[in-house]
């Protein structure tokens, strides 16, 4: 373990996501064996990471292709019928403050 790592300290965090999405991602932490809040964390690292002379357009996936399925099953149950992209056409929150 690294010198880092002995450092983590986890903070609890109040967000709201579509309902939707954060079925799949029960869903798939539960496929990997993992908490929700770990998935998220290896999902956010990695879309930290660009690829290569695509940087601002891609980043490195997290996801096997077994777990890519399980994401793509996931949404057909769920109803998940948006794209990528699809949060640009959310309407915004507003930010208490």
């Amino acid at each position: 373990m690294t010198e880092a790592a002995n450092k983590i300290e986890r903070v609890q965090l109040g967000v709201r996501l579509e309902a939707r999405l954060v079925k799949v991602l029960k869903g798939l932490a539960e496929f990997n064996d993992e908490t929700l809040g770990e998935l998220l964390e290896k999902i956010i690292l990695h879309s930290f990471e660009p690829v290569p002379g695509d940087e601002g357009e891609s980043s490195a996936s997290p996801h096997s292709k077994a777990q890519l399925k399980a994401i793509e099953d996931l949404k057909k149950v769920y109803g998940l019928d948006y794209e990528t992209h699809g949060a640009r056409d959310f309407p915004k929150q507003s930010v208490a403050g």
